[in-house]
């Protein structure tokens, strides 16, 4: 799969080759985000999957699960054909996916910087597709262990080498605006769910019949379309020439030290005290958002329960099943809107990034965000549903906003070198985040409830716990100094792949709207708007 650049250059390779990805004069850099998104949309269906556990749970008896004898071990459950699986069990694919997110990304980041983002798209659509087919295998044949294996494992891996793919090289075509590439890149991980879960559940309503609850179906309906739009996206990938930077810009004079010039090696990073500093800042900035996320829909039920449908002097237990039913509906909106505000967020907050630096975003985060956990308990008990209700969508905006600022922020710290690969690495804190987060949150939630604690106040230390985590991240992240110019770099080390064009980059990266830039916006824009569009439909109940 290697490369010659000829004088003329003309570039043998592979068709996955690095060097089939760089560009040629006359390219519009802005192309290169909505082919990002494309992959970023797909993936981000991770944080939809529990469309599916009911479902699932359902999958023999179709109108009601078939259940298993009471003594049925997690073992027997992995292969059992007679019996309904628990939703316990299935929803565990949930947590290998970010499990195998953080640890692939992590693995195999030094092996995307080498092989380009086309080859690392590739693989990650591979392996999320392939996955997907595999388990709607494990459906039809009703082995749990497929599920696992195909979602959670190797729809895993992509994950991890599909969301890390673009972080690099949208950082190199935009060293002018660091943040607002990778938060429109990392906005599309977030808005995946957006998608994929309402047209999930049109799919399982279509195919559902009197044998089948459309799982199956629907997961390989899934597979062959995110296909399409994943190679569309691995397709669609360019890296710049060597040493390109946008016609007319000059790098900023650094704020205070903390946007450096040099490059840190990769086999270095993780020996510095910044690299385990910003570890220590996401983790704890995940953690905190996750706990919400965890708890959204049961958090606003209790605390507000007849409130929420015209009747304050009902508290959650005296609600009858009908109640009980319009109370999560109106959840379920809430959860959406969440879910929009994580979304514009990464976008929002990645982008303010470059106007006041990533160091003071993120203490803006903690900040704030301490203020917004600590003062939540007292607009629960106030009654104050709306207030309520804007300050956990202030929490959720910085939650995604830190997802989408922390390549960023690296960049900053250790080059554009190595950042996809060291940003890889720097994803086990969310692999950690997504475990301990809501181990910890469940506990304390289950703690208050066996202690007869009301349902309304079962949050109140729960809420203040996770203003504790960002106190902790804060004090982090006012440590976070610039990486000590011993551990840059030579010049010439680890260049970066050669230029294929002869003459330099003249007229390379150049915006407008062009219609090749329009047809790929279409593309990835349509489908999100109207994944935007039936959120906000569902989470207006909120307001009537």
């Amino acid at each position: 799969m290697g490369a010659t650049v000829l004088d003329a250059g003309v570039v043998k390779g592979g068709l996955l080759s690095r060097s089939r990805t760089v560009a040629r004069p006359g390219f519009n850099r802005w192309v290169v985000p909505p082919a990002a998104l494309a992959i970023h949309l797909c993936i981000g269906m991770a944080y939809g999957f529990s469309v599916f556990w009911l479902p699932l749970s359902r999958v023999l008896g179709v109108t009601a699960p078939v259940a298993c004898p009471a003594d049925t071990s997690l073992l027997q459950a992995l292969v059992t054909t007679s019996c309904d699986w628990r939703v316990s069990d299935v929803s565990v694919m949930y947590t290998l996916f970010f499990v195998f997110l953080g640890s692939s990304a992590a693995i195999w980041g030094g092996w995307l910087e080498r092989a380009g983002p086309r080859k690392a798209g590739f693989v990650a659509t591979l392996c999320w597709c392939g996955g997907l087919v595999v388990s709607a295998l494990g459906i039809y044949v009703h082995q749990l262990w497929m599920l696992w294996l195909g979602s959670g494992v190797i729809g895993g891996i992509g994950l991890g080498l599909g969301y890390i793919s673009p972080v690099s090289t949208l950082i190199k075509w935009f060293p002018d605006r660091r943040g607002m590439a990778t938060g429109m890149a990392i906005m599309g991980f977030g808005g995946g769910a957006l998608i994929g879960a309402p047209l999930a559940d049109l799919l399982m309503n279509y195919f559902r019949g009197p044998g089948t609850v459309g799982v199956w179906q629907c997961f390989l309906v899934l597979a062959a379309l995110y296909a399409v739009f994943m190679l569309a996206g691995t397709f669609g990938y360019r890296v710049p020439p060597a040493n390109w930077a946008p016609e007319g810009w000059t790098a900023p004079a650094a704020r205070r030290g903390m946007v450096t010039r040099r490059n840190v090696h990769l086999r270095d990073a993780h020996k510095t005290p910044q690299f385990w500093l910003i570890w220590a800042v996401l983790c704890l900035n995940v953690s905190a958002g996750i706990g919400v996320l965890g708890l959204a829909s049961p958090m606003l039920q209790e605390i507000f329960a007849g409130s929420l449908i015209g009747h304050p002097e009902v508290r959650f237990g005296a609600l009858d099943a009908s109640q009980k039913v319009a109370v999560a509906t109106i959840a379920a909106g809430f959860v959406g809107l969440l879910s929009l505000f994580n979304i514009g967020g990464r976008f929002f907050w990645a982008s303010f990034s470059d106007k006041i630096g990533r160091k003071l975003t993120y203490a803006t985060f903690f900040v704030l965000g301490i203020a917004v956990y600590a003062l939540a308990p007292w607009a629960a008990h106030g009654g104050q549903q709306a207030l309520f209700v804007a300050m956990m969508c202030v929490a959720l905006s910085m939650y995604g906003g830190g997802f989408a600022t922390v390549p960023a922020y690296l960049a900053d710290m250790f080059g554009t070198q190595f950042v996809g690969a060291i940003h890889g690495r720097l994803l086990t804190a969310w692999s950690t985040a997504g475990v301990i987060g809501p181990l910890v949150i469940n506990y304390i939630r289950e703690s208050q409830i066996a202690a007869g604690v009301p349902r309304e106040q079962v949050y109140d230390r729960t809420l203040l716990i996770l203003a504790g985590f960002l106190a902790v991240g804060f004090m982090a992240n006012l440590l976070i100094r610039p990486v000590a110019p011993r551990w840059h770099m030579a010049d010439g080390d680890a260049p970066e792949q050669a230029s294929a064009v002869a003459g330099g980059s003249y007229g390379i990266g150049r915006g407008g709207l062009t219609l090749p830039a329009v047809v790929a916006w279409a593309c990835v824009g349509l489908p999100l708007a109207w994944g935007v569009y039936i959120t906000l439909s569902k989470a207006l109940v909120l307001f009537r």
